[in-house]
């Protein structure tokens, strides 16, 4: 998500780099690629007049500190900018009310039914007992759609056979769900090919009639520009709560993202990053901006190791690894860990890696799930008793794990012999750190960064 925009803000903030403050002639020149790269990252052009003149009256009156880059300066303005624009701060879904209501909105093909499932997910692992309600009485196989996922997610799903009355079907789901301790209610209504009067005057009537606490919009993120004029529309008539944007993973230009809050007034709440079912996550401007700028998410990336780490395991690994005990399955454990976690192109994105250009960050994440995958086959070609004792395996059982993988021998060789390093280095490094707790060993000096970078990457 808002690689090109990303890529090109960097660039334009390496260039004033150069520069020994900030004047009115470079940053004529900033500014003017600034405008550039959001309207080609499909801004709406009422958003980019007011970012670009706002980011030049901070930088006109902003004091030129001594000793400070002004590509420091710069970023510090922009990051604002942006957090700003993205709505400022993060807004949590309002989950008052016995029970709470949640009204999904948008047109056909945004993916309103897909997050529907996705936030009843999200909200059970929050501890609380949704229920999701059919009230696509239009869409072909609608209903079947929202079946078939509340039964992916264990989540119970409200329908009322051969019922085209969505005022009652919706009624009898609240109260449904008020005698059968459901404490969340999920509306996914019918969307249309397009605004029209009979849909928002369905909606309308449920508005009035159930007061939602929550009215979300269901944006797709490659809509583009139109999605400001969906998202104008129906705010203009059922005054929406927030925004869902959907596929934001799918789209390098994120001009919707920008220009939606903006328009609208109304915050993002909830963006769908993955086809998972899982993939629902709730929206931090700050974080956002910060990784558009190239600085990272560090903050998202924890509490992504958080939710897919398991502690009790980590802490059982961390006893292996003190003994050389650690084994072919722990490491494939981990693997599949990883693999919950995200791939390693979203790994890289959360990490703060200056000058990494998306077309770098796709090459070095595509070889290294290459490797993986090449490990993954070279450790699924062994019996389970080889997997856990590494060390018996010898010549002949490493032709027949070659042959099993589709390596050569001396690629097993390689394999075999650099996870005994790994071993090694592990064993040796918590030997270290208690000699360190202890007081026995100071803590070593880090070496230089090998290859004359500098300190830096070589990308």
């Amino acid at each position: 998500m808002f690689d090109s925009l990303s890529d090109k803000l960097q660039d334009i903030i390496r260039k004033t780099a150069g520069s020994d403050k900030l004047t009115e002639e470079n940053m004529s020149d900033a500014l003017r690629e600034i405008r550039r790269a959001l309207l080609e990252a499909d801004v709406n052009l009422r958003v980019v007049k007011s970012f670009v003149s706002s980011i030049r009256e901070r930088a006109e009156g902003e004091a030129v500190v001594k000793g400070v880059d002004p590509a420091q300066q710069l970023i510090k303005i922009v990051n604002d900018e942006l957090v700003k624009l993205l709505g400022s701060k993060n807004e949590p879904l309002n989950l008052s009310g016995h029970p709470n209501i949640i009204m999904m909105l948008g047109l056909q093909g945004s993916g309103k039914t897909t997050s529907s499932a996705k936030l009843a997910v999200k909200l059970k692992k929050q501890g609380r007992n949704p229920l999701l309600v059919a009230c696509d009485v239009y869409r072909p196989a609608a209903i079947a759609q929202l079946k078939t996922l509340g039964q992916q997610t264990g989540t119970e799903v409200f329908t009322i056979d051969n019922c085209q009355d969505v005022r009652h079907i919706a009624e009898s789901a609240v109260e449904y769900a008020k005698n059968n301790g459901f404490n969340t209610v999920i509306l996914d209504t019918a969307g249309r090919l397009q605004i029209d009067t009979d849909m928002m005057a369905e909606l309308l009537i449920l508005d009035r009639l159930l007061a939602p606490q929550e009215k979300l919009l269901v944006i797709d993120a490659m809509t583009g520009q139109e999605a400001v004029n969906v998202a104008e529309n129906f705010n203009a008539q059922l005054e929406i709560t927030g925004l869902v944007l959907t596929k934001l993973d799918g789209d390098s230009r994120g001009g919707a993202a920008l220009s939606i809050v903006h328009c609208t007034n109304k915050p993002i709440k909830l963006t769908g990053v993955g086809e998972k079912l899982d993939a629902l996550q709730d929206f931090y401007p700050e974080r956002m901006a910060t990784r558009i700028l190239g600085m990272g998410d560090i903050v998202s990336l924890v509490e992504k190791a958080q939710e897919n780490f398991d502690l009790k395991q980590a802490q059982e690994l961390e006893k292996k690894m003190r003994k050389a005990e650690f084994s072919y399955n722990d490491f494939l454990n981990i693997q599949k860990q990883m693999k919950n976690f995200g791939s390693i192109d979203q790994i890289l994105g959360m990490l703060p890696i200056p000058g990494l250009k998306k077309d770098d960050r796709q090459l070095i994440a595509s070889e290294g799930e290459k490797q993986l995958k090449k490990i993954e086959a070279f450790i699924s070609s062994m019996t389970p008793e080889e997997r856990d004792n590494p060390q018996i395996i010898n010549s002949s059982r490493k032709k027949r794990i070659a042959k099993g993988c589709g390596m050569d021998l001396n690629q097993v060789n390689q394999f075999i012999t650099q996870f005994d390093q790994m071993r090694k280095m592990m064993k040796g490094l918590s030997g270290m750190t208690d000699k360190i707790k202890k007081g026995k060993m100071k803590m070593p000096k880090m070496p230089k960064m090998p290859g004359g970078f500098g300190g830096k990457l070589p990308f």
